[in-house]
């Protein structure tokens, strides 16, 4: 799809982990690259099942402790929606969740322009604000043709 921009975003990722003091292992070098390439929001087993082949001897528990890390120095944001497990997203320019009601899939959305509701926050309230969210939920696709 966009493969030039994935390798841009996995050099600046790297760079981050440098810039923090973090050890950059073939591990935590093929979650990231996972996790970026991801269309997916995946969660920790399933980076686990996707690389346990070339990582034999690495645990889930390694999978999670090197999420843990990326998440600390804010490369990935941890998603949590009801009680379904974790799901990692590589946290990239802004953008949204558009979330299924139905199977609990969910799709980025990308729309840049919502900065300015931050910067009109500020001006009418006078707060610094820090970050905001959004979230849309609906019916996917594949949930709308089975139902």
């Amino acid at each position: 799809m966009h493969e030039h921009n994935h390798e841009h975003e996995l050099h600046e990722a790297v760079d981050r982990l440098k810039e923090s003091g973090v050890r950059i292992t073939p591990q935590r070098h093929a979650v990231l690259e996972y996790l970026i390439n991801a269309e997916i929001h995946p969660t920790a087993d399933d980076i686990y099942k996707a690389l346990e082949g070339k990582f034999p001897n690495m645990s889930v528990a390694t999978v999670y402790n090197n999420l843990r890390v990326f998440r600390e120095i804010g490369l990935v944001k941890e998603l949590t929606y009801g009680d379904a497990s974790s799901r990692f997203d590589y946290n990239t320019s802004k953008h949204y969740h558009v979330i299924c009601e139905s199977c609990g899939k969910i799709v980025d959305f990308h729309y840049p322009t919502l900065d300015e509701v931050e910067a009109l926050a500020e001006k009418v309230t006078g707060f610094e604000v820090s970050h905001h969210r959004m979230e849309i939920y609906g019916t996917c696709p594949d949930c709308k043709t089975t139902h």
